[in-house]
Formats: structure tokens, sequence, C-alpha cells
């Protein structure tokens, strides 16, 4: 049995910058989730429309165990206003990984867009993680909706 509960009071999260420009991520407001990611360059980076570009933050992190788990999510500013999103939609860094943080961005918009040094691109939202074994079974029990899937549940 897990006790998730433990890794909801984690007070601290260890970072590093890798690079000497990195910029700290932050919180915009007290009530934000997720930590600002901004762009670490020594020059500006641009992405034409239907493509994807690598961008270093400059920093890494150090999760406290095997529980917890950092995503990264697109800045809803950038997504919806600019049509820059993260390439693989949620990114994930493992509690194992310390290396830095890099935010693939896609520019689906039609528009040539420019990312500058410092810019906030994307957001790191930390959650604990259940990782239970998994055991093959025969069969699993019912459900009132079952196999369907894809709009079975409607609108």
């Amino acid at each position: 049995m897990y006790n998730l509960l433990k890794y909801l009071s984690v007070e601290k999260i260890f970072y590093k910058k890798t690079r000497p420009n990195a910029v700290v991520p932050k919180r915009a407001s007290p009530g934000s989730a997720g930590y600002d990611l901004c762009a670490c360059l020594e020059s500006e980076l641009g992405i034409s429309p239907g493509a994807t570009a690598l961008v270093p933050t400059g920093i890494s992190i150090e999760l406290p165990s095997q529980h917890c788990v950092a995503y990264i999510f697109a800045r809803s500013s950038l997504g919806t206003k600019k049509g820059i999103i993260p390439a693989n939609c949620v990114g994930v860094i493992d509690s194992d990984y310390r290396g830095e943080i890099y935010v693939s961005l896609y520019n689906r918009s039609g528009q040539n867009f420019a990312v500058r040094h410092g810019d906030r691109i994307a957001q790191m939202v930390l959650s604990p993680v259940f990782t239970p074994e998994l055991e093959a079974a025969e069969a699993l029990g019912d459900t009132e909706r079952g196999s369907g899937g894809f709009g079975s549940t409607g609108i």
C-alpha cells in the first residue's frame, strides 16, 4: 500500500543552474500550480511555422523520491494566443533525471515566432506519482462503461 500523502508535504525541491545566465523557475502568483520555465539563450531562436525547436532552460532539478514527477505543460498564453506549445504535449521529468531541462516547442501557428533569453516558455508542475506493481489478470472488473471509448460517453 502506497501512502502518497507523505509526498505532498515536500517543502523544498533543489535546483542547479547548468548555465550561468539561467532564470530560476518561479510561480507567478501564490495560487499558481506551476513554476514558469524560462528560455536560457545566448541569442534569439526563431521557430518557423510547423517547426519544432529544443529550448534550453539552464536549470536541472532533484526530485525528492521516485514517488514524485515534474510535468512540463504549455503556458496558456503562448498556446492560445501565439500557437506555441510543447511538441510532446506534456513533458515528463523522472525522479532520477539530473540533467538540464529542455523544452521542445512546436509552432502550430502560421507566423514565425522568436524566443528570447528569459522568455517564459512553459510551466513545470510537480506531482506525486503512483507506481504499484502490474499484475496480469484473466479478467477485469465490470463497469457501466466497459470497453466503450472515444465518444462512448457523449460530447
